[in-house]
């Protein structure tokens, strides 16, 4: 017998929901959850971002399976669009292997590779000079918003010095919020202090306006990894929960448990250990 995809699998446990709930009708935010699962399974995801991957897949299986068990219709929608949410930054994250990977291999590093890919394609679709001003004006105007927004989010956050840190990367403007600030060691509550501090953060970035915000939450390399990453995941639902009972609206911020992936220092002092166990507010700021 021939063995089943992943996306034949998906499907085939879709349908199988479907008969098994009778009449009832699958939400859309699970059916957008399964196709944007589908459509991660059959990217570079699969063999760049698989940490992601799984991540997204259980993700959706607890969605499919509150489905099925005909839990609370919110609970389901809420459930199916984390799962989508981790499907998209699990495709978003092997696609961003797979173009580093290309970088490797020519040798280009940052505005170079850049410069290079640009003329690449500039040569190869035989566009003309008046469409690559237009592009590198687009470009200027994006590159100069963001820097704005940054700008704007540090002038309101400089009163928080010492709980948050504003900085500019690719993935969009990243608030890192100490985890020392935020919680007791191994617990996952936040502290009295803490939620004072983080309905600043929140209504300084309501004033700002954004598309989306992921809450990542990380730990120091002490403990297990899965104890890691479920201690992880619980702060920064945590730090989500709070921010939304202060007006974030729930459908365009999730939370991510990373564990203790990524580490900003070393693990083996209690210095660099301190600087990992942070969590981080990824911001997409608007156009």
């Amino acid at each position: 017998m021939k063995q089943l995809t992943g996306r034949t699998c998906m499907v085939v446990l879709g349908a199988l929901l479907l008969s098994a709930c009778g009449a009832a009708v699958a939400p859309k935010e699970l059916l957008s959850a399964r196709d944007a699962y589908a459509a991660a399974e059959g990217s570079s995801a699969k063999t760049l971002a698989p940490v992601q991957l799984e991540e997204a897949k259980q993700a959706l299986a607890e969605a499919d399976h509150a489905f099925s068990e005909g839990e609370d219709e919110q609970r389901i929608r809420d459930l199916a669009y984390i799962a989508g949410r981790k499907a998209e930054i699990a495709q978003s994250r092997g696609k961003r292997s797979e173009l580093n990977k290309e970088r490797e291999a020519a040798g280009m590093e940052g505005t170079k590779l850049q410069e290079q890919v640009l003329e690449s394609k500039t040569k190869a679709l035989k566009k003309t000079k008046e469409e690559l001003d237009r592009e590198q004006r687009e470009a200027a105007a994006a590159k100069a918003q963001l820097v704005a927004v940054q700008g704007r989010l540090s002038a309101a956050l400089k009163s928080l010095d010492e709980l948050a840190q504003v900085k500019e990367e690719a993935r969009g403007v990243v608030i890192t919020l100490s985890g020392s600030v935020l919680f007791a060691t191994g617990k996952h509550q936040l502290l009295d202090i803490a939620k004072d501090r983080l309905n600043e953060v929140a209504k300084a970035i309501k004033d700002q306006g954004f598309k989306a915000i992921v809450v990542e939450g990380y730990t120091d390399s002490r403990g297990s990894e899965t104890a890691n990453e479920q201690l992880s995941l619980k702060r920064a639902e945590e730090v989500r929960a709070h921010l939304v009972s202060q007006g974030i609206p729930p459908n365009k911020i999730t939370a991510v448990g990373r564990g203790e992936a990524s580490p900003v220092a070393d693990n083996n002092t209690a210095e660099g250990r301190a600087n990992n166990r942070r969590v981080e507010l990824v911001i997409t700021p608007e156009n």
